[in-house]
């Protein structure tokens, strides 16, 4: 079977759908056809010069990377603008790229979920915030379906994605009742003959459904019915899904100082140094998480976390999280972000093998020329 861009892309928003990101964010397709055959296919935090230049040594077909090449709308393609060059080599290699940005932040199992567990934390759900993130909206699916396949059509559209109420899936009800219709002199009905009036003992089955879940949860059970034309309706609900959020929250087993808990964070990153703001013998139990850049929601995280891990933390917001009493690690953007493309790579890998897809997925990962002198600057400290 030959995939293209289009498939992967819809495995993607399987798990990173595209509603969650945010309004400002440029997200999907950036560069390339959705027709295009895929064999190989590069993960990485961003796409540099380094990262192009291996996807074209590896004949890669398809770049996914969490930060946009175009963020803001661009009027001319300049081939002598770091984009603009980009833009070039990706064409002239036939390499398609993809973004997944502020919805893999926000998404169950993105970028945020990854970082809180990779540190340590327990108890982990969603960060309320006020100007960020959003609930997902809840539909309920209404279908009327002949006694004969009433198992095989409930079974379908809960393996789909509906169903699921809190820690608990395969939640449907359904009622009997006899449904009636005549078939036209055109049609090609199931049950019953063209311009007879027929009564059917049928099932209505009802389920919930997310947003994100409801067009392939239709599309399963259209084609699992055994309707020529299927009666079935959907109604959006008042009551909420799931909180989609930038960030989470959690606990560590138990109370540690700051200072151990930022050993703890730098061990578990892997990363060389950070930066901390607080007192390094505060106790420290209650953690938020906002990978990448989080400072600007300090205020609102003030009063729910002892302690906030992030990065590119700025002079006066610093100033700001102390006045505040709200202790911050800044472990470093990239730090922060770059451990989800192991597991965008893995998601991937596992979806394909289960369609017979004969995909192999490549997580990119770049070491930034700032970084490599940090480090030899260590080492010359050490010795």
């Amino acid at each position: 079977m030959k995939v293209r861009v289009k498939d992967i892309i819809s495995l993607l928003e399987k798990h990173y759908p595209l509603n969650l990101a945010e309004e400002w964010d440029n997200v999907g397709l950036q560069v390339g056809s959705m027709g295009r055959e895929v064999a190989k296919v590069a993960v990485a935090l961003e796409l540099e010069h380094q990262v192009l230049d291996k996807a074209w040594q590896e004949n890669v077909d398809l770049i996914i990377t969490h930060h946009p090449l175009i963020f803001k709308a661009i009027k001319s393609i300049q081939l002598d603008t770091p984009v603009g060059s980009m833009i070039r080599k990706l064409i002239m290699a036939d390499i398609s790229l993809y973004v997944a940005h502020t919805n893999l932040d926000s998404a169950s199992k993105g970028v945020n979920q990854m970082l809180a567990e990779a540190i340590g934390l327990t108890e982990i759900e969603p960060l309320p915030l006020k100007k960020a993130g959003q609930y997902e909206d809840l539909y309920k699916l209404v279908v009327y379906v002949p006694q004969t396949h009433i198992n095989e059509v409930r079974e379908t559209i809960s393996r789909a994605g509906a169903g699921f109420i809190g820690k608990y899936s395969d939640c449907t009800f359904y009622t009997s009742g006899i449904g009636t219709f005549k078939p036209g002199p055109d049609a090609d009905p199931y049950i019953g003959q063209s311009g007879q009036l027929e009564q059917v003992e049928e099932f209505r089955l009802e389920t919930i459904c997310p947003e994100q879940r409801l067009k392939p949860v239709v599309d399963a059970m259209l084609h699992s019915h055994p309707y020529e034309e299927v009666a079935y309706d959907i109604y959006k609900l008042a009551k909420l899904g799931a909180l989609h959020s930038p960030g989470r929250r959690g606990r560590l087993p138990k109370a540690i100082t700051l200072k151990e808990f930022a050993e703890q964070v730098q061990s578990q990153l892997g990363i060389l140094f950070l930066r901390m703001v607080g007192k390094p013998d505060k106790s420290v139990q209650k953690v938020a998480v906002i990978s990448g850049s989080g400072a600007s929601y300090i205020p609102e995280i003030a009063g729910q976390a002892d302690v906030l891990v992030t990065g590119d933390l700025k002079y006066h917001e610093a100033r700001d999280a102390a006045a505040m009493g709200l202790a911050v690690i800044d472990a470093g953007h990239q730090a922060t972000e770059e451990l989800v493309i192991q597991e965008v790579c893995s998601v991937l890998e596992q979806e394909s093998l289960r369609a017979g897809w004969q995909v192999e997925y490549i997580p990119v990962l770049i070491t930034p020329a700032w970084a490599d002198l940090c480090a030899k600057d260590c080492k010359k400290k050490e010795s």
